[in-house]
C-alpha cells in the first residue's frame, strides 16, 4: 500500500472552505477511484493554518491514475485557491 501525506499551509480565513472542499469535493472524487483504500484529513492543532491530507491507494500506479485523471485535474485550481504552500511525501507501508 502507498500513503501520500500532502501537507498544506492554508490561506488564513479558508480554513473552513478546505475543509469543506476536501469532505465534499475531493475525498468523494477520489473514493471512486481504481486501488483507492482510504484517505483523511488532519489538522495540526499546534498551527492551524496547517493540514495534512493521507492519501491511500493499493499501488502506485494506482495513485498516479489518481493524480493524472480528469477528475483530479479539474478539483486543482479549486484546491490551488486554498493554500500558500504543500509539501508532499510518499511512503510504502511495510506494516
Amino acid at each position: 500500500m502507498i500513503e501520500r501525506h500532502v501537507t498544506f499551509d492554508v490561506i488564513s480565513g479558508k480554513e473552513s472552505a478546505f475543509e469543506q472542499f476536501f469532505k465534499n469535493e475531493y475525498s468523494l472524487a477520489m473514493a471512486v477511484k481504481e486501488g483507492f483504500v482510504k484517505t483523511s484529513l488532519l489538522h495540526d492543532l499546534e498551527n492551524p493554518s496547517q493540514y495534512r491530507m493521507v492519501i491511500c491507494f493499493d499501488t502506485l500506479e494506482n495513485a498516479a491514475a489518481w493524480r493524472e485523471s480528469a477528475e483530479h485535474q479539474a478539483l486543482k485550481p479549486k484546491l490551488t485557491n486554498l493554500y500558500k504552500e504543500s509539501n508532499l511525501k510518499v511512503f510504502e507501508v511495510i506494516a
